[in-house]
């Protein structure tokens, strides 16, 4: 089930392959974040009529940003489920699944980070 993560611990996610001020002593693996989604009757509608006036369609925008949002924050808690405390090397993924219905996936690699001063 999704809920949203905090953002204290998003600040630890990055599409780096290292996190700055942090040495990773461990890896915990690929850990992914996927949700599907279609448009409503509604949204195709008001998407069409946006379509007429041209510029940014804020409804399919909002749609694919609260959609990648979705799955960025169930990657987190894929990671945080695994053990780990950081994520590096995320990447997103977008696959049209039928006419109208979209899987977006996010991934990335699950590590255990501990600062640099802790050496």
């Amino acid at each position: 089930m999704y809920e949203p993560v905090p953002q204290a611990k998003r600040s630890m996610i990055t599409t780096n392959q290292t996190l700055p001020g942090y040495r990773i002593i461990d890896s915990v693996g690929v850990v992914r974040g996927i949700t599907v989604r279609s448009r409503s009757i509604v949204g195709n509608i008001g998407a069409a009529l946006q379509t007429i006036v041209g510029g940014n369609i804020t409804i399919l925008t909002d749609l694919c940003e609260k959609t990648r949002e979705e799955a960025f924050d169930l990657m987190i808690q894929h990671a945080i489920e695994r053990g780990a405390n950081a994520v590096v090397c995320v990447r997103y993924d977008a696959t049209e699944v039928m006419k109208g219905v979209t899987e977006v996936l996010c991934y990335g690699t699950a590590v255990i980070v501990q600062p640099e001063s802790a050496r």
